[in-house]
């Protein structure tokens, strides 16, 4: 793999860059570079993306309209964190700006839902045509990492989340609170929003609280944590060589 993957010398031409991927020893004399992404996390090119058997673009768009909700979502996992979000519930909206910061996806979603009966059907909709969107632009998962864990903390509270992108949806959610609302939204409803996106991304998904009693701030760190292992888990493996991560050659 050339490590001009990894690292731009802004000081040098192309021709240079390409004769030190060859002779890679040369590497050690630069000084004049800077790292473009975490270390052995590699900028994924057009180029990069062709030589890796993984497709162009992991972009998808869904719109799922029902008598209770229209919904329409469009999802870039390869993003920069950008979010355009307006259910029509506040605090949700807020919930889904960090899920889209934290995994670095691009996410806008449009919703209008029957709000003046509640808020379920509007939250648990938005889950299943997010996770839609996901698995869309997951594709067949070639040469992805799979597997992504986080565990955030948040002033007094400590939320965990472990992904397992299986084809194989499942939630395990272990995160109470300590009282029935946060502004004009259920608590209960977060763990529908989250069943809904775990099932319809066809994900294994894992949130616990660790500790904390703050309800705001324990349904943040669960959607930052989530947001975190989504990242890892949906990261394309520069080891991977565009292969299916599992011994079964499916997913």
């Amino acid at each position: 793999m050339a490590v001009s993957q990894f690292i731009h010398f802004p000081q040098i031409g192309a021709s240079r860059v390409r004769r030190l991927d060859r002779d890679q020893s040369d590497w050690a004399s630069m000084t004049d570079f800077r790292c473009d992404r975490p270390f052995l996390q590699p900028r994924w090119t057009a180029t990069t993306r062709r030589s890796s058997g993984v497709s162009m673009d992991r972009i998808a768009s869904i719109t799922r309209t029902t008598a209770e909700t229209d919904i329409s979502v469009t999802l870039n996992l390869d993003g920069t964190g950008k979010a355009d979000i307006a259910t029509g519930i506040g605090f949700l909206d807020h919930m889904l700006t960090a899920l889209t910061r934290h995994g670095l996806f691009d996410l806008t979603v449009r919703a209008k839902g029957d709000l003046h009966i509640d808020f379920h059907h509007t939250t648990e909709d938005v889950g299943i045509v997010i996770g839609q969107a996901f698995a869309k632009a997951i594709g067949d998962k070639r040469g992805i990492s799979r597997f992504g864990h986080a565990l955030i903390p948040m002033d007094e509270t400590l939320a965990e989340a472990a992904v397992d992108i299986s084809g194989r949806p499942f939630l395990v959610w272990n995160a109470d609170f300590g009282r029935p609302k946060i502004g004009d939204m259920d608590t209960e409803l977060f763990e529908e929003f989250f069943r809904a996106l775990a099932f319809n991304a066809m994900i294994t998904l894992h949130i616990n609280r660790r500790a904390g009693h703050n309800a705001h701030h324990v349904a943040e760190a669960c959607f930052k944590a989530t947001a975190r292992a989504l990242r890892a888990a949906s990261a394309l493996d520069p080891r991977a060589a565009g292969a299916i991560p599992s011994t079964k050659g499916s997913l």
